[in-house]
């Protein structure tokens, strides 16, 4: 390694590429191939599409399925110089950096770059209803003694994946306490 490299210290940032939508995993494995193709590894760290797993249920049956909490973006750490630079810009479906200007980009926060890390941790962890209750909301009952019932949402656990609902009953409210797969949003 020559001194004029080793002067050179290697910082890495996170940068937000923006890609066509739909094509998130397709653009960040193409950049790990054009990575190594270049020989370029100690520019780079992580390259991410951030998901989130949610759970939901479809025909009776838990379903787990995978959801971009950023649509049409990837998530690059790396050290931006010229050949970093032109290697992302250059790959199929990549429409460019977002933040900074064309030529000279931004990295995203470190505090940023934590919150999104952390949200990609913590939904490993538990996954999410790929439905979201809120109270008040007219919901109407698809399993259980209570099926085909409509009733409007009191409390939401997201912690327990429960939904305390309030069903018309013989003329009278009465709270129950369900599952989030026994229960969906009223059209």
């Amino acid at each position: 390694m020559s001194d004029e490299n080793e002067n050179k210290e290697i910082k890495l940032r996170w940068y937000v590429v923006q890609a066509f939508s739909g094509y998130e995993k397709r653009v960040a494995q193409t950049l790990i191939e054009h990575i190594k193709i270049e020989g370029l590894e100690e520019f780079f760290g992580e390259i991410l599409v951030p998901t989130e797993e949610v759970v939901e249920m479809r025909a009776g049956q838990k379903r787990k399925s995978e959801r971009k909490f950023f649509p049409g973006y990837v998530l690059v750490q790396m050290d931006m110089n010229d050949a970093s630079w032109h290697l992302v810009n250059s790959t199929e479906r990549v429409m460019g950096f977002i933040g900074g200007t064309s030529d000279r980009p931004a990295p995203i926060s470190p505090k940023e770059a934590d919150r999104i890390l952390n949200r990609l941790q913590e939904n490993a962890e538990a996954p999410k209803p790929a439905t979201l209750f809120e109270p008040g909301e007219v919901v109407r009952v698809t399993d259980g003694p209570f099926a085909d019932f409509s009733g409007v949402v009191e409390e939401v656990d997201y912690e327990k994946s429960r939904v305390k609902v309030s069903v018309l009953i013989f003329g009278r409210s009465t709270p129950v306490e369900l599952e989030f797969g026994q229960v969906e949003q009223d059209k």
